[in-house]
């Protein structure tokens, strides 16, 4: 089945099953914005904690905090966001459709990738276990020619970001490389220009004076403005983090892709503060410490990889992402900065306070530097809806459709089901049911057939469904079925907590780490 395909499958599914609702969508919708339904926002809160408890619980010296949305609006002058937040736009003249000229560039450079990939594959399938792949693309000429096309873009590309970026050349490359437009399939482009990201709104009354203030669009400077007031209150010492989870604002003009790029989103960042020198060591550490966190979901190593960054924002002087195979390719899910002191500098610059952290055990005071781990949680949600969406084709002939969540993230851990709406069996399912709900989230189900029950538990995820039977009553144990392997076992009613209780709980993924 074609990638885009499975997404549209996705998509649909995330709606069908109460995952993710367009917004406002009585209203005709609102672009760029979903709403997370009963199903979504379990999942939602599952992510949430298990990053939270990876950061905070598992760390001593790592603390939270939750700060205003709304800042005083000198806090984004002094991060560079009012002169400097800006995307690069192109219009097509023929559609009147909008587009992000990196994006438009970047997609012409996957697409010589994906030309390559093609010939790789087809040259393996040929030639099987005797297949050279790296001879083959040091060799080959269609490979040969496709990566010296690919390269010469990038390295153009690179040089026109890195120059401000130099809006003439990049309207240029989209000309040169014969880029169309996705819609109206013609060239007439118009000029490039920059579109500041951030909302504005006011504060106060017209008569009392109002102030613009802006929806902060990202969570890392209510970390910095209030870094030494968690230091000296929590007597950190460095190095140490302050974790946040909250939403951001971007007036994305081009947000594509379902919950991949939206207008309002949520963050999970953890801002480490280090000693200065030290800066690219902890960068390293923290690297490799991000990408253990995904892996320990389970699936699977091939599915993510690090896009070391060549054009640096002006805060960093080092900087990565953690991608994950999407449907539509690698896209970015966590990135890791080493934003230097730039933040704190300009914070005590344009305040006039100083910020700086007193050192006691070298006597002296200086400006931290910083590390940064910034998750999208929604990119998240994403990227583990795509890893676990699957269709099976069953033995008897039958496809079903399963997420295979990991268990300890999936909505619902347990499904609790009678097998008849009668002969007291409803009533022992309730009472199995109040004895379990302390302790993990489950679900009392008896609409339907027992198989189209599975199928629907398996279509949102749930780990475990149970069924009581006339057995149950006489012998006090019930069919446990697994999600994955669809085995089904007899358990005592008694040890159910013992038995599922590992594997659905955070802790079983926090063990991994």
């Amino acid at each position: 089945m074609a990638q885009e395909d499975v997404f549209k499958k996705l998509v649909s599914h995330c709606k069908e099953y109460g995952f993710v609702f367009p917004s406002s969508e009585i209203y005709d919708g609102l672009g760029a914005v979903y709403d997370y339904g009963q199903n979504g926002v379990e999942l939602k809160n599952n992510i949430k904690q298990y990053w939270w408890q990876s950061m905070v619980m598992l760390h001593d010296n790592i603390v939270g905090l939750d700060s205003a949305i709304f800042m005083h609006p000198t806090i984004w002058k002094a991060s560079g966001h009012v002169d400097a937040f800006n995307d690069p736009l192109i219009d097509n003249r023929d559609s009147k459709k909008r587009y992000r000229a990196d994006v438009l560039i970047e997609d012409q450079i996957a697409r010589y990738d994906e030309k390559i990939a093609k010939e790789v594959a087809k040259a393996a399938k040929k030639y099987g276990d005797a297949f050279n792949e790296q001879e083959f693309r040091s060799t080959n000429a269609r490979v040969l020619e496709h990566q010296a096309k690919r390269d010469a873009l990038h390295e153009r590309y690179t040089k026109a970001m890195n120059a401000g970026p130099d809006l003439n050349e990049l309207r240029q490359i989209i000309l040169d490389e014969e880029i169309v437009c996705p819609i109206s399939g013609t060239k007439n482009w118009t000029e490039v220009r920059q579109f500041n990201l951030m909302f504005s709104t006011e504060m106060g009354s017209t008569a009392d004076g109002s102030m613009k203030v802006y929806l902060r669009p990202e969570t890392a400077q209510g970390i910095f403005v209030n870094y030494l007031n968690v230091q000296k209150t929590g007597r950190m010492k460095i190095p140490f983090g302050i974790a946040q989870i909250g939403k951001a604002f971007r007036n994305e003009i081009v947000a594509r892709q379902f919950i991949f790029r939206m207008r309002e989103f949520e963050q999970m960042e953890m801002q480490f503060f280090v000693k200065p020198g030290t800066e690219l060591e902890w960068f390293k550490r923290w690297k490799e410490t991000r990408l253990k966190w995904h892996k320990a979901l389970g699936f699977g190593d091939n599915h993510y990889r690090f896009h070391d960054h060549e054009k640096l924002a002006h805060y960093a002087n080092a900087a990565t992402d953690i991608e994950f195979l999407m449907p539509f390719g690698f896209k970015e899910v966590e990135g890791i900065h080493s934003r230097t002191n730039f933040d704190l500098s300009q914070h005590e610059k344009f305040s006039g306070k100083n910020i700086k952290y007193f050192d006691p055990e070298t006597n002296e005071n200086y400006t931290p530097y910083v590390i940064e781990t910034s998750i999208g949680v929604d990119r998240m949600f994403l990227s583990i809806m795509s890893g676990s969406y699957c269709e099976e084709k069953l033995e008897n002939g039958e496809t079903r459709v399963v997420l295979k969540l990991p268990a300890a993230l999936a909505p619902v851990k347990l499904a609790i089901m009678p097998l008849v709406k009668k002969d007291g069996l409803p009533e022992k399912a309730r009472e199995i049911m109040d004895g379990l709900k302390f302790h993990f989230n489950c679900q009392y189900d008896e609409k339907d057939s027992i198989g189209k029950r599975y199928r629907r538990q398996d279509a949102i995820g749930t780990p475990y469904c149970v069924t009581v039977d006339h057995e149950t009553l006489q012998t006090g144990c019930v069919t446990l079925r697994d999600r994955d392997t669809m085995r089904q076992e007899r358990v005592p009613v008694n040890e159910l907590q013992s038995v599922i209780g590992d594997r659905v709980n955070i802790t079983s993924l926090l063990k991994k780490l």
